[in-house]
């Protein structure tokens, strides 16, 4: 038997491409799934979910998070903005492994999020591997579990990977996808970059890597020159890279992934917000790091769409011509919804509510701060 769930009466952001937004109107869940979008939906047999005064949209994706660092929350930089000893992942047990990441990723749930790509960068042993993932499944969020070759690592998360693709999804469970993480060119030379990035479409995986967190002009035209910058590939930050590298991003297909708030923060520079505008790419936004950066998403909306705001100002004070448009709120809601679930690779899944997606819905209270 079916189960249905009307939830009625809210002002209704699709953010679909064929699909209308509504002052007023019913979504129509059945069986996990978007149904129907529309005015006085039949709800026979179904529960139904008063969001009178209330809007109905999206869950938001979270495009890049290190969710075992939750453990970490609010530390700031009391390690000295690196990897120190204060947050040695190679400290925690299996199960501490399960509780930091379960609290990431309910912390990720209150504020909205239904989708979070974890980038993860700890332990990465399979008791650990394990434990991560089942904290994944008992959060009850779509998530992507990216193990990260970092300097660090090895070949840890490729033995991770391949051991996680023989047993199957009875490991993953039913909301989780796997991809592989790839740490900074400027730390992994572009053959152990071409190496990793080979591997992971031999599994079929998408890639997430860190990009112009630190200074390397040039990394991304030699990875497109190589014809290994494609669409299956997300680029986390983006911050210090120069013009030439931005310009390879669009024709290649490549996806971009910005993390405002722990980007200033640790002082990796202003994220290029209007660059990537002017190119005519459009960004998923993530939180990063918990110990320096709020957990929700509003927080990187506010931080980017002020980001924008400020270069355009600068700009028209400075007495130069050619202004870009504003930033608006509508696009930068994109960003953090339909626009994200496509730069973690769950565009076919979420982001948007079309029939045939998956429910990932909130509600938000609009007679209430």
């Amino acid at each position: 038997m079916s189960s249905k769930t009307v939830i009625r009466g809210g002002a209704v952001l699709t953010l679909g491409a064929r699909t209308a937004n509504y002052v007023a109107a019913d979504v129509l869940i059945e069986d996990g799934r978007i149904a129907e979008v529309g005015s006085g939906l039949r709800s026979r047999g179904a529960e139904v979910v008063d969001a009178t005064e209330a809007i109905v949209m999206p869950g938001f994706v979270d495009t890049h998070r290190h969710v075992w660092k939750s453990l970490y929350r609010n530390l700031g930089d009391a390690a000295g903005g690196s990897e120190g000893a204060t947050v040695d992942p190679e400290g925690l047990e299996a199960e501490d492994v399960y509780a930091s990441t379960l609290i990431g990723l309910l912390g990720a749930a209150e504020a909205g999020v239904t989708s979070v790509v974890d980038w993860a960068d700890g332990r990465l042993d399979p008791a650990a591997v394990d434990a991560a993932l089942q904290a994944h499944a008992d959060s009850g969020l779509r998530t992507v579990f990216a193990p990260a070759a970092t300097p660090g690592s090895g070949d840890a998360a490729q033995a991770a990977l391949r051991r996680l693709e023989a047993d199957g999804a009875a490991t993953t469970g039913p909301s989780t996808t796997l991809a592989f993480g790839s740490d900074e060119p400027a730390r992994l030379c572009i053959e152990q970059v071409a190496a990793g990035w080979t591997f992971a479409r031999q599994l079929g995986l998408r890639i997430h890597a860190h990009a112009g967190s630190e200074r390397a002009d040039g990394v991304l035209v030699d990875l497109a020159a190589r014809g290994l910058l494609g669409d299956d590939v997300t680029l986390v930050h983006c911050s210090k890279l120069g013009s030439a590298d931005l310009d390879a991003i669009g024709p290649s297909g490549a996806a971009v992934s910005l993390n405002p708030s722990r980007e200033m923060a640790m002082g990796l520079g202003a994220p290029p917000i209007q660059e990537l505008i002017d190119r005519g790419i459009r960004p998923g936004l993530g939180v990063d790091d918990e110990r320096i950066a709020p957990g929700d998403l509003f927080a990187q909306m506010r931080a980017i769409i002020s980001i924008q705001h400020a270069t355009y100002f600068d700009r028209k004070l400075a007495g130069k011509g050619g202004l870009p448009n504003l930033l608006t709120t509508r696009e930068v809601i994109r960003y953090a919804t339909v626009d994200g679930a496509r730069v973690a690779g769950l565009g076919a899944v979420t982001g948007s509510l079309e029939p045939g997606k998956q429910a990932d819905v909130i509600v938000l209270r609009t007679d209430r701060p």
